[in-house]
């Protein structure tokens, strides 16, 4: 077994062991998602706007309220994730709100090998590109899988975040901004639960923004732009404020939270 592989399969286990955490976590709300709520955030639903009618690929859904909120829109949705307990939620949700989206089970890097067709729309968001080693293979993917004309957004926590290990009582800046060494971490809890007991095991790697830019210019993608902003939609970080406008930004705010990029595919 390879390192990336047994990187993905230690991934996949604490993903799985995530769904059901998650699932009855307050950040998820499950039942006020179930009762109609949206779980899109602002700038997502800016970016992509009027979405009927249009065929969307959503990248690792996790159990999919994402996905089901943009088939709630209107679109046509497809996703995918590295975790079968995810996807069968996600199925499972699909069905009980009585929705047209597919979910398929794979590493997001071999979404071509299960999916074939193509889409207006390619999507991911928040906390995504850290769990791929390497982003030429995904740019790619990302390529093949978009109509001529077609689109791709990600809003994605920015990489300066990363650099910080949040197991200290204090963050601490530890890590490289564009490191190609794997990142091992192991912590009691979940960023949707704090509390729970639950054992997460995570591999990850560090992408600078010029990383996720070239990538996806080499892969034949036209960039549209990159924006990045001063805020959160999830209280995921110590210490945050939440704002008058619902975001949650830093005591000392001194650098991005949150990124956005917008391609297209010509």
């Amino acid at each position: 077994m390879s390192d990336s592989t047994n990187y993905f399969e230690t991934n996949k286990a604490t993903w799985n062991k995530k769904v059901a955490v998650h699932a009855q976590s307050d950040m998820y709300n499950m039942e006020a998602f179930k009762a109609g709520k949206s779980s899109l955030m602002p700038y997502e639903l800016k970016a992509l706007g009027d979405v009927k009618g249009k065929s969307l690929l959503h990248l690792q859904c996790h159990f999919g309220q994402d996905t089901l909120s943009w088939s709630r829109m209107g679109a046509k949705c497809t996703a995918v994730d590295l975790s079968d307990e995810g996807i069968k939620l996600a199925k499972q949700l699909n069905e009980e709100l009585g929705l047209d989206a597919e979910f398929v089970c794979c590493n997001v890097l071999d979404t071509s090998k299960h999916i074939s067709e193509t889409f207006d729309v390619v999507f991911t968001s928040y906390g995504t590109i850290g769990w791929l080693p390497d982003l030429k293979p995904w740019a790619h993917m990302i390529s093949e899988r978009l109509k001529p004309g077609g689109v791709f957004y990600i809003v994605e926590f920015h990489p300066i975040l990363w650099m910080f290990d949040y197991n200290e009582d204090k963050p601490e800046m530890k890590y490289h901004y564009s490191q190609d060494e794997v990142i091992y971490d192991e912590y009691e809890g979940t960023y949707a639960d704090q509390s729970s007991k639950m054992e997460s095991k995570e591999y990850g790697w560090n992408h600078g923004l010029g990383d996720v830019v070239n990538a996806l210019i080499e892969a034949g993608l036209q960039i549209e732009y990159l924006n990045e902003h001063d805020e959160s939609p999830y209280d995921v970080f110590p210490d945050l404020v939440k704002s008058e406008n619902g975001m949650y930004i830093m005591k000392n705010q001194l650098f991005p939270m949150i990124f956005e990029i917008m391609a297209r595919k010509v």
